[in-house]
């Protein structure tokens, strides 16, 4: 969660080497390939992102926040850092396709590494940044990842081959201050789909609880990462 997986960095751990990744990755598989004018807007827009892990964006805010003239432009911007492995976005659940182009998408970096280094965030964000390693963790197995947000939230939404097959809730750390919000969201999910069990994925904890007749196994990172 805190160095990556880029095998030069494992060795070296020169936050330089994943600066200029970073920085490669914008100017030459994107800006030159795609031919932006416009650098600095991609560049600002980057950091932006990776600064923001787990957080839902939309091209019309995103349009807004940096003065870019198209929504359409933004959404280009967005697709190539997509199509280049840098950044992932994964759509909110809705069995309308309209809604799920509409609705804004959850942002996660390809690398935790990546986000260390070229976050501008001042705070550590380890919430957001274990919730970053689980999407890596599942887009190994999942090409079909959703988020599910109604009254409450449920982190991700796993299907293949367009039937359900997991709902996985992530939190850092259970507390008396979260764990009704987190059971709550991972359980209308739950209900939705019509099944009796999920998994939320804890750095360090381990339980287990019933509600509503639905069993959440709240299991530890290095036990749900081996499965």
């Amino acid at each position: 969660m805190t160095i990556g997986g880029f095998p030069e960095y494992i060795k070296e751990r020169t936050d330089d080497i994943l600066n200029h990744l970073f920085e490669d990755i914008l100017i030459r598989d994107i800006a030159v390939r795609y031919s932006i004018k416009d650098i600095r807007t991609l560049q600002r827009l980057a950091q932006y992102l990776i600064s923001n892990v787990g957080k839902p964006v939309s091209g019309n805010k995103l349009k807004n926040i940096f003065e870019v003239g198209a929504t359409s432009t933004v959404l280009e911007y967005l697709s190539h850092m997509e199509y280049s492995y840098l950044l992932h976005f994964v759509p909110k659940f809705s069995y309308s396709l309209k809604k799920q182009i509409a609705n804004p998408r959850k942002v996660y970096a390809i690398d935790t590494g990546l986000v260390n280094v070229n976050s501008g965030s001042f705070t550590e964000d380890n919430g957001r940044k274990f919730e970053n390693l689980i999407f890596l963790h599942l887009r190994r197995t999942y090409k079909e990842i959703y988020y599910f947000s109604e009254k409450g939230e449920c982190d991700f939404i796993a299907f293949k081959n367009g039937a359900f097959h997991q709902a996985i809730q992530v939190c850092y750390e259970l507390n008396p201050d979260n764990l009704d919000r987190e059971l709550n969201g991972m359980i209308e999910a739950l209900e939705l789909f019509n099944i009796e069990e999920g998994t939320l994925v804890t750095i360090s904890q381990k339980d287990q609880f019933e509600k509503n007749g639905k069993v959440i196994h709240v299991i530890p990172a290095h036990e749900y990462l081996l499965k």
